[in-house]
């Protein structure tokens, strides 16, 4: 096959199509796919191909909006910031989040605690609710290209549930980056700067007419448009005056005009009484915006090596076609740079592509709860909708070290070898605090004495009065919000290789061997691998014959599963 220019826009013929571009297309467009959806890929033009992937396919599954447990009242709308902020308020009104005080008796601020904690539970575990979603989302949906653009977007405008602390807010965001994902990057930008979400995790409450935070005016510019050392210090003071007044009511943006200030401002050369919607129209109109975006979705789907040049190249096709985003894609998959050798088997796959590659390879239909997501995204470092820092998460090699390469395979073997026995749900697991609190309590122990510190003497009780326990709270919080949580499905992950291999004329076990690993990875195993694997998998069936390991070749077909998905190789897309 004709090798294709690095660097070059250019589309690719119908004669350079082949198998393994449609296949890499499938891989970096969307999540990959089993070899029956990579031959269809194939089949079409390249042109059609590319279409379907930026359109979606017109007898997609239908997928169902999110199921909420129940958690939210009204009276949650005003969720203080802190502990301590809800037993003052409580403390000086009598009342919070729609409970009262305490008219008499021990601790009268309890149930201001109890309400605290029942809530910081609840949104906790209903986000993690709402990612199992977004990923059964990004496993079944007939347009992988527009989860995946979510994903991309959530790393970009990056908020999380650590400081927003509200399920609702983060399920908006995810449906407002979903819809914008693919149309104007300058209509995205805009919804995401009045996105409740965001306009929480930046502190935009707090910024006001004669005291500005800086917050969103420095990350607008720094991570969501120009990039670092793109604008100056004066840039930043004058565009979070800009933003004063920008705040949330809830789930709606609103704007305060008497905490804005309207006094002029210059910005990037410009002088006027700008607002915020002026200071990103200023922003959208240089050069260097269009370069960073268009630099950065490059990396994301293409390569991270890109030089300067093909960056300013990259920023002016973005930018001539008025930031909109599925065209400058579909340049991008059509041209013989996505299709060279440099972009090839080059991208470290994170953790959440890792996970919904291997299940679409796998063919699968529904998302697993074991292997747990939640766990393998926190052992393997990418949490969704709880993102490090602002700044998202790192790419490439940073997924990658000896430790996590091994806890990769970790993954693979709970995949292919459930362990039904020891699975423990980690939204059935309340912490060391509650679950101590509730032992000390359940052996009979006051609830001061049972959260005394260590060592202090029994005496230490006499005369304590207390307005609240904060440990109690955190028990009586966890146990609320369990009876209210609708539980995510622990099905182990639904698969037959046996079956899978046999239809696709697999009689001996070099021909099993070689079918997975076409089907797992992107790149050809080395000839002294496909030996190992073979003569392991005939040494487990004792013949290379699968006509004479009927009803037990599925154990051995897994172990070499598990063997192919703990190489590096496997890692790649």
């Amino acid at each position: 096959m004709a090798s294709l220019a690095e660097g070059s826009l250019a589309p690719i013929g119908a004669s350079q199509w082949s198998v393994e571009r449609a296949a890499h297309l499938l891989r970096r467009a969307g999540f990959g796919g089993t070899p029956s959806q990579i031959r269809e890929l194939a089949a079409m033009s390249p042109d059609d191909a590319v279409a379907l992937m930026i359109d979606g396919r017109a007898d997609g599954p239908i997928l169902e909006d999110f199921d909420e447990s129940g958690f939210w009242e009204p009276s949650l709308a005003d969720f203080p910031p802190s502990r301590p902020a809800t037993t003052d308020q409580a403390a000086e009104t009598g009342e919070v989040m729609g409970v009262k005080t305490k008219p008499s008796g021990p601790r009268p601020l309890q149930p201001a605690t109890n309400r605290f904690f029942y809530w910081r539970r609840a949104s906790m575990l209903e986000t993690r609710r709402v990612a199992f979603w977004w990923l059964d989302r990004m496993l079944r949906s007939g347009h992988p290209l527009e989860e995946k653009m979510t994903l991309f977007w959530h790393g970009h405008f990056a908020t999380g549930e650590e400081k927003v602390r509200d399920y609702r807010k983060l399920k908006l965001q995810l449906d407002t980056l979903r819809t914008g994902g693919l149309g104007s990057f300058r209509d995205l930008l805009t919804a995401v700067a009045k996105d409740p979400a965001m306009l929480v995790f930046l502190d935009a409450t707090y910024n006001v007419k004669g005291a500005p935070n800086e917050n969103f005016g420095r990350e607008v510019m720094e991570l969501f448009t120009l990039g670092v050392g793109n604008y100056t210090e004066d840039d930043i003071r004058e565009a979070a005056r800009a933003f004063t007044g920008w705040s949330n009511d809830d789930l709606e943006f609103r704007f305060d005009e008497t905490k804005h200030d309207a006094g002029e401002k210059t910005f990037f050369g410009k002088t006027g009484a700008f607002d915020g919607n002026d200071i990103l129209d200023i922003i959208l109109e240089q050069e260097q915006t269009a370069i960073y975006i268009a630099s950065k979705i490059y990396r994301f789907f293409v390569r991270e090596d890109i030089s300067p040049d093909f960056a300013r190249e990259l920023g002016k096709v973005f930018r001539d076609g008025d930031y909109q985003i599925a065209p400058f894609l579909a340049t991008l998959f059509a041209s013989e740079d996505f299709y060279c050798d440099a972009s090839v088997a080059t991208h470290i796959m994170s953790p959440t592509e890792l996970m919904i590659s291997t299940y679409r390879k796998l063919g699968l239909e529904a998302m697993p709860g074991i292997p747990d997501p939640y766990t393998v995204g926190k052992t393997l470092g990418q949490i969704l909708l709880n993102p490090p820092t602002v700044a998202g998460w790192s790419e490439g090699r940073a997924w990658i070290t000896p430790g996590l390469l091994f806890e990769r395979g970790n993954f693979a073997r709970e995949l292919m070898f459930p362990d039904m026995i020891s699975f423990v749900d980690p939204n059935h697991e309340p912490g060391g605090i509650v679950r101590r609190t509730n032992d000390n309590i359940n052996a009979g122990l006051d609830i001061t004495e049972a959260t005394l510190e260590e060592g202090a003497a029994p005496s230490a009780l006499a005369g304590i009065q207390e307005d609240f326990n904060t440990r109690y709270g955190s028990l009586v919080g966890w146990q609320e919000a369990m009876r209210r949580l609708k539980p995510i499905p622990r099905a182990a992950a639904q698969f037959d290789l046996t079956k899978m291999l046999a239809a696709e004329g697999a009689g001996t076990t070099a021909e099993a061997v070689d079918l997975l690993a076409e089907r797992l990875l992107c790149v050809p195993l080395t000839a002294p691998s496909r030996t190992a694997l073979i003569e392991m998998l005939t040494a487990e069936l004792g013949t290379s014959d699968l006509a004479e390991t009927e009803g037990f070749t599925e154990y051995g077909l897994r172990l070499v599963a598990h063997a192919v998905m703990c190489t590096p190789q496997y890692q790649l897309a």
